[in-house]
């Protein structure tokens, strides 16, 4: 039974030129394949390359080394006018003789002349700058242009009742500084001679609310040490 095979349809057989022809063309599809990679690989990486970019970090210099100050400008101090010295009047009198000191400068008797510009020195120039004079020194009345002068109506001491009812007349005479402001400095107050210690004590009860149009000297306001009378009377 079926000993005799049909052939559906006979297969043809390939020739020699056709299988080397497809050979050939594979291989140009293959080289083809891997030229057109290998392009888009170098594309790929070319433009990642142009995307990096590279900063230089700056690396922190060292300070520069410390350089000395430059030299202050040498300025010639201006000179002294010719003129006199102003003796400062001692507040507190010693009740001994103070030791000598050998070291200091001896005093120019011709700078106390009393000639020409105060605070001046009698070897200085004439348009001189005059000497800085110190806030705390204290003056005598004849060694200021424009000594103390008391503002009337202010500081009137209070007679004493006791005194006043025993009809007690009497005097003080007080010692104290007036400061650039015309306020009595009160720590100063001393009193040289009085007849009775009530009329110095209201004289001292009314020392702050005197009041005193300073000193001056050279139009400039100092501190000048006062000696005056305050005299207890009543009217008849």
């Amino acid at each position: 039974m079926f000993n005799n095979l049909i052939e559906s349809k006979p297969q043809k057989q390939r020739s020699l030129g056709s299988t080397i022809f497809s050979l050939v063309a594979h291989g140009v599809v293959i080289t083809l394949s891997v030229i057109a990679t290998k392009q888009v690989g170098e594309a790929v990486a070319e433009e990642v390359m142009q995307k990096v970019e590279f900063v230089e970090i700056k690396k922190d210099e060292p300070p520069p080394p410390d350089q000395p100050p430059p030299p202050p400008d040498v300025v010639a101090p201006p000179p002294i006018a010719k003129g006199f010295q102003v003796l400062t009047a001692p507040v507190n009198i010693p009740d001994v003789i103070p030791e000598i000191d050998l070291s200091k400068k001896l005093t120019n008797e011709a700078d106390f002349s009393g000639k020409g510009v105060a605070g001046g020195i009698a070897s200085g120039v004439v348009g001189g700058t005059p000497q800085v004079i110190d806030n705390n020194q204290t003056f005598f009345d004849f060694q200021v242009e424009k000594p103390v002068a008391p503002v009337p109506g202010t500081g009137n001491p209070r007679y004493p009742d006791i005194l006043r009812s025993s009809s007690i007349e009497g005097e003080v005479l007080a010692q104290f500084v007036v400061d650039t402001t015309g306020r009595v400095e009160v720590s100063t107050f001393k009193v040289i001679r009085t007849s009775h210690e009530l009329f110095s004590a209201s004289v001292r009860q009314a020392l702050p609310n005197m009041r005193f149009l300073p000193a001056e000297v050279g139009g400039r306001k100092v501190k000048q040490l006062v000696q005056q009378p305050f005299v207890f009377a009543l009217q008849k």
